[in-house]
């Protein structure tokens, strides 16, 4: 997907799991061929352009878009590892009927669609490879399971304690700078992003996924290459496109390329970690987040032309190997409030929460959030399928925000295997 551009505000769009994604305006979601193969695709799900504003209109929040994951599973690939964390549901009804529901525990029906300020783009990918079971994850406020990503670090119990849960927030949110772009974009001169700036969003970035109890990600240069040449590309044009045509201003097949393999922003790439795990306008997919948050994420690319120019993040054709059967946002386990918005404080309470996965079939599920043992009505929406997972769904509280000091208790039954967790909101 991608976050579109500058004019007069910058927005954010997505793409799913084939290497090549469309830009980010109307038409209806296509699917590619076998294997993790994209065939020819019309645009996404429907909505306004991507330079105007969203989630309601916002003024200056920019957007992001992502590209498809390939396959059922993502990219194409296989996954392994069984759930963590996930045990059986107890407790509350469940609703019947309808596509979707504003009750206490609510049915997952039919795709929403975009609205008239939803970010749309990128296409997905049928075929690939199924999941397959691995080693049974531990269980608890921070699950784990699984092996690391490529080149990721092997810390993925999450936070142990809110004390724990804020020291690291503090710590690696403290540098959110992005500046020594050496490039000139008025002579399509490509340069690159400062080491600070990369690794800052790279940071962030993992940061996000150490919450989720993710193993780390990092970046290949090779990808880094690419996405500045994306970044590029995007800042000259002034716009978002995940398939930009060769009479493009700095136009590169290698930026082409990254463009339909990546998560593009009309941002700096720093900034954009925060829009893509909100995902405002996504409301069908949800797909900057489920990238984030996938099982074969990394080694990824990041590129940018500044804070407050265009960024380009590579998510296609990961190797990682996280191996976890689920993944929520937020997830199980300390939570920060800080978090559930972004920097445009577009929140969690208007997108929703998620729980995705590569082998367990979300249709049909059904969902009760409780708080002190009473219900919180939310709606339940079956999102587009590989968009960095095979299966996910959204629920969006309704008539309740969330907040600090408050543990959440979901269920999620309906399904084959039932999820159940809590997640203890602090404030960092």
């Amino acid at each position: 997907m991608a976050l579109s551009g500058l004019v007069a505000v910058s927005l954010i769009t997505g793409c799913s799991g084939t290497q090549n994604s469309n830009s980010s305006s109307g038409g209806a979601a296509s699917i590619g061929g076998s294997s993790g193969n994209a065939g020819a695709s019309t645009g996404e799900t429907g909505g306004i352009p991507a330079n105007v504003g969203e989630e309601g209109g916002t003024a200056g929040a920019p957007s992001t878009d992502l590209p498809a994951t390939g396959g059922s599973a993502t990219g194409g690939m296989t996954t392994n590892g069984n759930p963590t964390g996930g045990a059986r549901a107890t407790g509350g009804s469940r609703s019947t009927g309808g596509t979707t529901t504003s009750s206490s525990t609510a049915t997952g029906g039919t795709s929403n669609t975009g609205g008239s300020n939803a970010i749309t783009g990128g296409r997905r990918a049928s075929g690939g490879v199924a999941s397959t079971g691995g080693a049974l994850g531990t269980a608890g406020n921070s699950p784990t399971g699984g092996t690391p990503g490529a080149g990721g670090a092997t810390d993925t119990a999450g936070p142990t304690s809110a004390t724990d849960l804020c020291a690291r927030w503090s710590t690696d949110t403290a540098d959110m700078s992005e500046t020594g772009f050496t490039g000139n974009v008025s002579t399509c001169t490509m340069g690159d992003m400062s080491a600070t700036s990369r690794a800052n969003a790279l940071r962030v970035l993992n940061l996000y996924r150490w919450i989720a109890a993710l193993p780390a990600v990092t970046t290949s240069d090779q990808h880094n290459q690419d996405d500045q040449a994306c970044a590029l590309m995007m800042a000259a044009n002034n716009t978002l496109n995940h398939t930009p045509p060769s009479t493009w201003t700095c136009y590169t097949a290698n930026g082409a390329t990254a463009a339909g393999s990546s998560n593009i922003a009309g941002s700096g790439a720093t900034l954009a970690m925060a829009m893509y795990m909100v995902d405002p306008g996504n409301e069908t997919t949800l797909g900057h987040r489920r990238w984030c948050l996938s099982n074969t994420l990394g080694p990824i690319g990041i590129g940018s032309t500044g804070s407050n120019s265009y960024s380009c993040m590579w998510t296609l054709n990961g190797t990682g190997k996280a191996g976890k059967q689920w993944m929520a946002w937020p997830p199980p386990g300390f939570f920060p409030i800080q978090a559930a918005r972004d920097n445009w404080n577009r929140t969690l309470d208007t997108t929703g929460w998620s729980m995705q996965s590569d082998s367990i079939n979300l249709a049909g599920a059904v969902v009760t959030v409780t708080l002190n043992g009473s219900t919180l009505p939310v709606k339940v929406t079956q999102l587009a399928a590989n968009y960095g997972s095979r299966y996910a769904i959204t629920f969006i509280p309704s008539g309740w925000t969330m907040a600090a000091g408050n543990v959440y208790h979901v269920s999620i039954t309906g399904i084959s295997t039932a999820i159940e967790y809590d997640v203890q909101v602090v404030s960092c």
